[in-house]
């Protein structure tokens, strides 16, 4: 199971719920009481005020208080590792006095996720409320997905799911319009320090065993890069290395030992699964094609699925290169069919290919940011009637409307370009692709700028 803590760990071992499940009764994870556990778990979060950093979040009268406060509402919690989703979780159901339940994306199907939701309906009959807390949701398939949207939007149990990546992308509409969307931020160094000097001297943590040089609390923050946990991982081996010594005082020696103990390599169920493929993705888009071939080979050394691989790529393709290199997208196409075909470790040669091909393209992200500017102004409501001409005159009495009336052809027109107004009213002079001059969009601008001189609209456009 993976874990997501404020400082903290799994919510404990998997109960009666079945594989990937932990069951914690009445709100409380009395698993992260239990001595010998990691530094991380036994300073998780008691309530909300203990949390450090997302203040945006923990305002009198948000969201997460009302949660707290037993409000009925299910929430996405979406950020980067170490910031603090599961401890949320688990610290709302405390509150609230809920049965706290956690399911791990990664290990639960829908046979288990069915089997916690029968448990939450008869506990609910008793009056006990559940938190269900699924981790790393967007590794759900849609029909798990699914599964749970009844149960959100009845109410049947408090749904706070995490991600690290957005939801938009991963998660279903339905589920995601039923719930809250909370974005965490990244901790701040501050954050990560008090959190350090907290468990200096917490009975949960090192009780005042050891102290902190402020060399050595630099040198924790810089490692950490904003992870709480992470940053008390290392701070216990350096603690234990420091007492291993005979000695109190945690130096910048010393924790540059400990780091090299609790380094953690390339998991793919872990945080340096999304820091290994996001370096990948980024090596890619600056067309680094050492670095890509480099994070390509760690991530395929660690057992990565070559099939998520291919899938980044071919998302790549559209949101990075786009119509620079319209080729990219057939061969990031071309490689994730021949990877599902020829497997592993043929595969990798095929991943190779694709690898280096995007990152030698020219790259764009007009496309992106086209889609993006047009999904803007839908969700803003400037949507507009269809003009006249364009609606449909194949039914009876359409033409009574006046729908199709004055339509032009295009094939009728010199060139195939019919001037004639296509946007709502509201929309005229709205420009939503941009065309760059890399690579072979410049040869697409060029076609664009004489496409809409030829509509009459010549180069006025307004771009949103």
């Amino acid at each position: 199971m993976s874990e997501d803590l404020f400082g903290g760990g799994p919510a404990g071992p998997a109960g009666d719920g079945g594989p990937g499940v932990a069951l914690s009764s009445g709100g409380s994870l009395s698993d992260a009481d239990r001595p010998g556990l990691p530094l991380a778990v036994r300073m998780r979060p008691r309530s909300l005020d203990e949390i450090v950093g997302q203040p945006h979040l923990l305002a009198p009268g948000s969201p997460l208080r009302r949660l707290a406060a037993g409000e009925p509402m299910s929430v996405f919690l979406w950020g980067p590792p170490g910031t603090g989703k599961t401890t949320i979780a688990s610290v709302v159901s405390r509150q609230s006095g809920a049965r706290f339940v956690e399911v791990s994306a990664v290990t639960a199907g829908v046979k288990e996720v069915r089997a916690v939701l029968d448990q939450a309906r008869r506990e609910l009959a008793r009056g006990q409320r559940t938190v269900l807390f699924v981790d790393e949701v967007h590794r759900f398939s849609k029909t798990q997905q699914d599964v749970l949207l009844p149960a959100v939007e009845n109410r049947l149990v408090t749904l706070v799911a995490a991600t690290t990546e957005n939801p938009s992308f991963s998660v279903i509409s339905p589920l995601l319009s039923r719930s809250l969307l909370l974005t965490l931020r990244p901790l701040t160094d501050a954050d990560v320090a008090l959190l350090l000097d907290r468990a200096l001297v917490d009975e949960r943590g090192l009780a005042g065993a050891c102290t902190l040089d402020d060399d050595a609390r630099d040198t924790l923050l810089r490692l950490a890069g904003g992870d709480a946990r992470r940053a008390l991982t290392y701070l216990e081996e350096s603690a234990a290395g420091a007492l291993a010594l005979g000695q109190t005082r945690v130096t910048t020696d010393v924790v540059e030992r400990a780091v090299d103990r609790a380094a953690i390599r390339y998991d793919r169920d872990g945080d340096q699964h999304y820091d290994v493929i996001s370096a990948f993705i980024k090596s890619v888009r600056g067309s680094d094609v050492q670095a890509s071939l480099h994070y390509l080979a760690r991530m395929m050394g660690a057992g990565e699925d070559p099939r998520f691989i291919a899938r980044r790529l071919i998302i790549l393709a559209s949101e990075d290169i786009g119509l620079a290199d319209p080729t990219a997208l057939t061969t990031a196409v071309a490689a994730a069919e021949a990877v599902a075909m020829i497997g592993m470790p043929e595969g990798r040669l095929t991943l190779a290919h694709a690898t280096i091909a995007l990152a030698l393209a020219p790259k764009s992200n007009a496309v992106t940011t086209a889609i993006g500017a047009a999904s803007a102004d839908v969700a803003a409501g400037r949507v507009g009637l269809v003009p006249p001409h364009l609606r449909d005159a194949h039914y009876a009495g359409a033409k009574t409307y006046g729908h199709g009336q004055g339509y032009r052809y295009a094939h009728d027109e010199p060139h195939g370009i019919a001037a004639q107004q296509y946007l709502p009213d509201e929309l005229v002079g709205a420009a939503y692709y941009v065309p760059t001059d890399h690579g072979n969009e410049a040869a697409v601008a060029a076609r664009l700028a004489r496409i809409e001189e030829r509509l009459g609209r010549g180069t006025s456009r307004s771009s949103r």
